[in-house]
């Protein structure tokens, strides 16, 4: 039987933010971009929750919830330096984690052998006392039900403080700790499955848990068996230390809606090149490359091509983003958003040149000025049509 501890560093840009402002403490401020650069809220202080704002809200609605709204711009990297301090000391306590964002993790606890709650209290203090970030834990016998456990325990602690809750389920009470729960709550389940559940009369995880396994796999295929198993407490996954990447991207989205094509055309190569930055810098390769578009309206579309070979170059993504751009969009055509992203990753194979042409000297000149990037910031050099 495993023990596993999840953790949750609470309201983690806006509690980094405190630190190096402590008059931002108790008061109602957002971590996120302006609302005239149609900027969103990356995360939010809960005196802000308290007036209705959210994550992932537009920074002109927060600001219409929450009239004294303070904003501040996200510093990410002093974000990952302070999550970075978080994820060694959960090292210390076990060698089993696995990081699943840049504020959230899984430990493996089982071999202390010690009652769990002790061991979350004694890790919160500790990493509030060294740190000053506040978090909440779940534990419990498996990730699933652990994760659940720290979101009810966050939940029920609800106020204009960090909740620092603490929640532990029993080993054998997975089911009944989850039963009365929404299925929205279950890794797996959004509003459109949600929503047919409802239909089907399936309000809880509880009345998941009793429905008939052969209607859920008939009407959802093998997920529906996932999702009973999981409506019953059991997730077999243990914790991987090693998080295994599956796809990279950037976008960006325009203070207003951009029509003129040769500045769409740069900006969509400005975003390949981050892309193909961060794929060498994580050393893989990518075999597909996909664009994100957003017209003014909303609607959202991507289109994807793969390659007859992996590529880590700047200039092979940009060409095949290029060619999905220009196929996708009219000459005119205002966007809202625009992204690229890569997908289908492995390790480079650098023998192997998408255009069947050499490149060694073009590969020696991109590791150089990714060394220079990485040393003085992605502004200080790069190509002349950027």
């Amino acid at each position: 039987m495993r023990v596993i501890l999840h953790l949750d560093l609470d309201a983690f840009f806006c509690a980094v933010e405190e630190i190096y402002d402590p008059g931002l403490r108790g008061q109602p401020f957002a971590v996120g971009g302006q609302p005239e650069e149609r900027g969103v809220v990356a995360s939010c202080s809960y005196a802000a929750r308290a007036s209705g704002v959210r994550s992932a809200m537009p920074m002109s609605q927060a600001l219409r919830a929450c009239p004294g709204l303070r904003i501040v711009p996200p510093n990410h990297k002093r974000y990952s330096e302070h999550s970075r301090q978080v994820m060694q000391r959960l090292a210390h306590l076990a060698p089993l984690v696995e990081q699943i964002s840049i504020d959230e993790a899984f430990v493996d606890i089982s071999d202390i052998r010690q009652s769990a709650r002790p061991v979350a209290e004694r890790l919160q203090n500790q990493i509030w006392e060294e740190t000053r970030l506040p978090c909440s834990i779940g534990i419990a016998s498996n990730k699933l039900v652990a994760k659940i456990a720290t979101e009810t325990g966050k939940a029920a602690a609800r106020g204009a403080d960090y909740p620092r809750a603490i929640t532990v389920v029993e080993a054998g009470r997975e089911a009944e700790f989850l039963a009365p729960l929404p299925t929205s709550m279950l890794w797996g389940v959004g509003k459109k499955t949600a929503a047919r559940l409802e239909s089907l009369g399936v309000h809880t995880i509880g009345d998941l848990a009793q429905y008939p396994e052969r209607e859920l796999v008939a009407l959802f295929g093998q997920p529906g068996r996932d999702l009973l198993q999981h409506a019953r407490g059991i997730d077999l996954r243990p914790v991987t230390p090693e998080h295994e990447t599956k796809s990279i991207s950037q976008e960006t989205t325009y203070a207003r809606d951009l029509r003129d094509d040769k500045a769409l055309e740069a900006s969509l190569k400005k975003l390949a090149a981050e892309v193909g930055h961060n794929l060498r810098r994580e050393n893989l390769a990518a075999r597909t490359v996909k664009i994100k578009l957003r017209w003014p309206d909303f609607t959202t579309l991507s289109r994807q091509a793969t390659l007859p070979a992996l590529t880590d170059q700047t200039a092979d993504i940009e060409a095949v983003a290029l060619a999905l751009f220009h196929q996708a969009r009219a000459s005119g055509q205002a966007v809202r958003l625009l992204g690229v992203g890569v997908s289908n990753l492995g390790p480079p194979i650098h023998q192997m040149e998408l255009w069947g042409q050499t490149s060694e000297k073009q590969r020696k000149l991109q590791s150089t000025l990714d060394a220079l990037q990485e040393k003085y910031g992605k502004d200080i050099i790069g190509k002349g049509h950027l």
